[in-house]
């Protein structure tokens, strides 16, 4: 047989196999259950919008409410016939965010301590056999160092592209990075179990945890802030308080002041855009993972892979792009 006629056989039957998948997926997901009385393939999932601690334990088990009295509550409450979820209210089990004044390792947390060390792992074993004829891993991470490197050069300049490389390139692989491990099967299906549900997820995207994207914004706005003082000196601050004309007695210096005013406000709602901007697409498309999955499970969630793939490319772009911007402003800032 001719070897493209066995290709195109080969994704006829993959293509056949994958529409099989998707009206099964349909069949038994909670869309299908619903309109022919199926059994649902997944249960109702749970969704904790806020981070979940994992360790230590006590301070898991009182956030989900899980002491002696309610496992021994809701224990009865099935041994009546109850279904889980009615007996989980009944007994009084739920999950209660972790204040303010208690500190636990969360999974969060977790999430971001393994995204460091594959991100550490990736350019340490793809650059210790550095060749003058690269291997395919090493033509990768040069590849993304070049183009990293050269997108700040061509805004910053060589020099100053050599500078801000280091801090750029971190803010880049860090939110690609903890976007696209996210999707790892071991994110929805590892954790810890209470009859049979996971109740604490032991890794959730380090991008839904409003404390992330809030603690890269910071590093950001401090970065650009720092770089400017360095270029202007004390005189970049005459951006936000522009008194001379005032001072002087001239009325038109209101319009001055005005305008410092809305330099300094633009500075510092930066730090809002860039966390909720980074926090608002991680979280949706942690939802939406995990409700095509219930709704349509198998192949409809793949498509959703995909483009979740492109949101954390776009999100990482974003995010490094604007920091970039931003310290070319703020660096070659001249009063006029």
């Amino acid at each position: 047989m001719p070897a493209g006629a066995g290709a195109k056989k080969l994704l006829l039957l993959a293509g056949v196999g994958l529409a099989v998948l998707m009206l099964v997926g349909f069949i038994f997901g909670a869309i299908g259950s619903a309109m022919f009385g199926t059994d649902q393939f997944l249960e109702k999932p749970e969704i904790h919008l806020s981070p979940q601690p994992v360790y230590p334990a006590s301070t898991r088990n009182e956030s989900l409410h899980l002491d002696d009295h309610t496992v021994e509550l809701y224990s009865e409450a099935r041994e009546q016939g109850k279904e889980k979820e009615e007996a989980a209210e009944e007994a009084g089990i739920h999950f209660e965010p972790l204040s303010a004044s208690k500190f636990a390792v969360t999974n969060t947390l977790i999430s971001a301590w393994f995204a460091t060390i594959v991100i550490i792992l990736f350019f340490v074993l793809g650059s210790r056999k550095r060749s003058i004829v690269p291997g395919r891993l090493q033509a990768v991470i040069e590849f993304l160092y070049e183009g990293v490197l050269g997108f700040c050069s061509s805004v910053l300049g060589p020099e100053m592209a050599r500078r801000a490389f280091p801090v750029i390139a971190t803010i880049f692989f860090f939110v690609l990075f903890n976007a696209w491990l996210a999707l790892l099967p071991i994110y929805q299906f590892v954790g810890f179990v209470f009859d049979g549900e996971i109740k604490a997820h032991f890794l959730k995207s380090a991008g839904t945890d409003l404390n992330m994207p809030l603690a890269l914004a910071l590093i950001s706005f401090v970065f650009v802030e720092y770089y400017g003082l360095r270029a202007h000196g004390l005189g970049y601050f005459k951006k936000f308080f522009a008194f001379g004309k005032l001072l002087r007695g001239k009325p038109s210096g209101l319009i001055d002041v005005f305008v410092g005013f809305l330099e300094g406000v633009s500075e510092l709602v930066r730090v809002v855009s860039f966390t909720f901007r980074l926090f608002g697409n991680m979280t949706a498309g942690e939802i939406l993972v995990i409700m095509i999955t219930f709704l349509v499970p198998f192949v409809a969630t793949q498509f959703v892979f995909g483009l979740e793939l492109l949101v954390g490319l776009i999100q990482a772009v974003i995010f490094a792009s604007l920091t970039v911007v931003f310290l070319s402003v703020a660096i070659r800032h001249e009063e006029h």
